[in-house]
């Protein structure tokens, strides 16, 4: 079909409105076009032709947005101070708990070991005071964790890199379930098969489908809080929060400050990190590991990251199948009814943010998680190297105690 429509009485001196209003709306084609969207140009007639216009407009649109955003994020002077500020404190709490350390003995009395080598059954009230403070220590410390197999995580496994998602975002291989055998518990081939997390079911929606105004530019520094907290969760639980779906996803709420609180708005990468670590060396989580613990969480979101989308949306989707199976599990918990309610608006809620942002993920360039995964790696390199100057003062000032004389001689 021609785009103009010729007729006998076709002036020279037609004006631009006229002009304009004789091409055909390029998304109908049935109405003549009175507007041209500002940024790709098509002619269009109405509003409803606008929002239903190719979404290359509105993706691309968005791509700019989300790149441009990352490229010109620069961390302010309040976000750097507040990341140090944590770093001291925490160099500072570990010095104190190394000095409590140091007073406590850690050797068993006569007593407790005739106990257990007899093989009689030994409770925590047949400890002695000190006996008792070493295994809370113990416990706090995550000096008893040591003796559980540690967990491989399921993006450090090569099978993560070859993810495959339709355009739509459903998983190409629909995985098929089997009925629970006692031979399926020593089949490896099917743990294989279940490494990484099932991504979405059914078609993810465009975001705009979601909502009517653009996304926010804020959307990827969100995304490095949840992608954290998600990595928590699962070090933490040692890969399986299956084991208590409640108490995961409480600890998501407590680590995410955009999960867990909904009016927080995280403006900048560091700033997102600031208060994940936080978190990380609170006194609630220290028993973790501390620092340590969050630098290496740090390069967990590098790596996801650097996998790309589809990575992204298959850790969004297992975070959200564990928030609803939170909502579940809240039924058979014993709490205050008003204190059951409260949580399940919160997870309702999560459950709404954490679809949106699948969603969203999905339709990003690749290249915009590259230029992400740099930030945060950036971020986290400055991170470590504050951390190993404090300790190399700690040994300095240690070293230099060491080498005073216990005895002043008097002139």
């Amino acid at each position: 079909m021609s785009d103009t429509i010729l007729t006998s009485e076709t002036s020279s001196r037609s004006s631009d409105f006229t002009s304009n209003s004789r091409i055909i709306c390029r998304v109908c084609e049935k109405q003549f076009s009175q507007y041209r969207c500002p940024r790709c140009n098509i002619h269009y007639c109405s509003l409803h032709c606008y929002k239903s216009h190719s979404l290359r407009c509105t993706e691309s649109f968005m791509r700019d947005n989300v790149m441009g955003e990352l490229q010109q994020t620069q961390p302010d002077e309040e976000s750097k101070s507040k990341m140090l500020d944590i770093l001291k404190r925490f160099h500072e709490q570990e010095e104190i708990d190394s000095l409590d350390e140091e007073e406590l003995d850690s050797s068993l009395s006569e007593e407790t070991i005739q106990k257990i080598l007899s093989g009689d059954q030994l409770n925590f009230e047949d400890l002695s005071t000190e006996e008792k403070k070493h295994f809370q220590r113990a416990i706090i410390s995550g000096e008893l964790s040591k003796l559980i197999e540690p967990w491989d995580p399921w993006w450090l496994k090569p099978s993560a890199k070859n993810i495959s998602l339709t355009s739509d975002g459903t998983q190409r291989i629909q995985r098929i379930v089997k009925e629970y055998s006692v031979e399926s518990e020593n089949d490896t081939d099917s743990d294989e098969l279940h490494e990484v997390p099932g991504g979405p079911t059914t078609p993810l929606p465009p975001v705009n489908k979601l909502v009517s105004s653009d996304p926010s530019p804020l959307l990827a520094f969100h995304l490095v809080d949840i992608i954290y907290s998600y990595c928590f969760t699962l070090r933490l639980y040692n890969g399986d929060w299956k084991t208590d779906p409640v108490e995961s996803s409480i600890t998501v709420l407590t680590v995410s400050s955009v999960l867990g609180q909904g009016e927080r708005h995280t403006e900048t990468v560091l700033e997102a990190l600031s208060h994940c670590l936080e978190q990380t060396c609170s006194p609630e989580y220290k028993h973790a590991g501390g620092l340590q613990f969050g630098l290496r969480l740090m390069d967990d979101v590098v790596h996801l990251l650097n996998l790309g989308g589809n990575a992204l949306v298959c850790l969004l989707c297992d975070l959200q199948r564990m928030i609803q199976s939170g909502e579940r599990g809240l039924k058979s918990e014993k709490m205050r009814k008003s204190k059951r309610a409260e949580l399940k608006g919160k997870l309702k809620s999560v459950d709404r943010k954490v679809y949106f942002m699948m969603c969203w993920v999905h339709k990003q360039p690749l290249e915009a998680w590259a230029e992400l995964a740099r930030i945060v790696d950036m971020e986290k390199r400055t991170a470590a190297e504050y951390a190993d100057a404090k300790r190399s003062d700690v040994r300095l000032a240690e070293k230099k105690e060491r080498g005073k004389p216990l005895i002043k001689e008097i002139p």
